[in-house]
């Protein structure tokens, strides 16, 4: 399951637009993965405006993912328009996923963003897509003989959290993923000044978090075959920044203690783990949640349905 977080500052509490008519979306070859996935991106305002500043001259291409995932987009707020994905999908299938397959939803939602940008002609554009999502982290190893800290920057689409066999919290979640590792045995760690493994710590950094953060609960299990785990997680509708106090890099930036998160997308996966199903929970205003479930949506009246 994948929670969608879009931030509020002190000077900011509501999306720069909104809408209140949500599209349900026939499901075509299993194509439920990327329906929830696409009630996701339609609830996130931010994206559409990005893409609707790209303006390309030299024509279009069917199976070019950002002109389709816009177009599919638009389409969802057309009540005239009969199929507004069927076209996004048929390019998704011309090359990256197959048709009659399940697909981990948080493995779609990186193949759309990554093909968005690899296809975008502007590269403006593309990195304003980006950095809608982007979650920057730096991994410090720190070497247990000579004290040096081995220093990685990488950047996430999604705060992958793993969750427990028990009661799970979304800040223990995140306290689970910040925390402190110590990596022995056959863990040890190649310590290049030592020139030698070594003993070390392994802690992963904030250093920023985007306007919209992703999180993922991972509840897929394989040890030799695949489960899930159908432990409850409980999230709550809107967090501060605080939440990340303990895991800030020295060069965090961007992770202002007045800063909340409003929680408005959560991608659902129903059932075992390999015949499984998924919905999506939107909130495209502030007022109302609706349930889609392909190509029935109604609107939400208990939101303990949610967390």
């Amino acid at each position: 399951m994948g929670s969608n977080y879009s931030k509020m500052t002190s000077r900011q509490y509501y999306r720069s637009a909104s809408f209140d008519y949500v599209r349900g979306l026939l499901n075509y070859s299993l194509s439920c993965c990327v329906n929830a996935v696409l009630q996701s991106f339609s609830a996130t305002t931010e994206l559409l405006d990005i893409l609707n500043k790209w303006h390309p001259s030299d024509g279009t291409d069917e199976r070019n993912v950002p002109w389709q995932l816009r177009n599919a987009l638009e389409f969802m707020r057309d009540k005239s328009h009969p199929a507004p994905h069927e076209d996004f999908l048929k390019c998704l299938y011309h090359q990256a996923i197959r048709p009659f397959t399940q697909h981990d939803a948080d493995e779609i939602f990186h193949l759309i963003l990554n093909l968005s940008q690899e296809q975008m002609s502007d590269a403006a554009v593309a990195q304003e897509i980006r950095s809608l999502y982007e979650i920057k982290v730096e991994t410090q190893v720190v070497c247990s003989k000579c004290k040096f800290i081995h220093r990685a920057p990488s950047s996430l689409f999604s705060l992958p959290l793993a969750i427990c066999e028990g009661e799970n919290t979304l800040e223990g979640c995140i306290n689970s993923f910040l925390q402190l590792q110590k990596l022995r045995d056959s863990e040890k760690f190649n310590c290049e000044r030592c020139d030698e493994k070594q003993p070390s710590t392994h802690e992963v950094k904030l250093v920023s978090l985007p306007p919209i953060l992703c999180v993922h609960l991972k509840r897929f299990r394989n040890n030799g075959f695949t489960r899930k785990l159908f432990n409850k997680v409980t999230f709550p509708e809107t967090f501060s920044n605080d939440i990340f106090a303990a895991g800030q890099s020295e060069n965090a930036d961007g992770l202002k203690a007045d800063e909340c998160y409003s929680l408005y997308a959560v991608v659902v996966h129903i059932g075992p783990a390999m015949f499984g199903h998924y919905t999506a929970f939107i909130r495209p205003n502030q007022d109302r949640w609706y349930y889609a479930d392909d190509s029935c949506v109604q609107p939400v009246r208990d939101t303990h349905r949610l967390i």
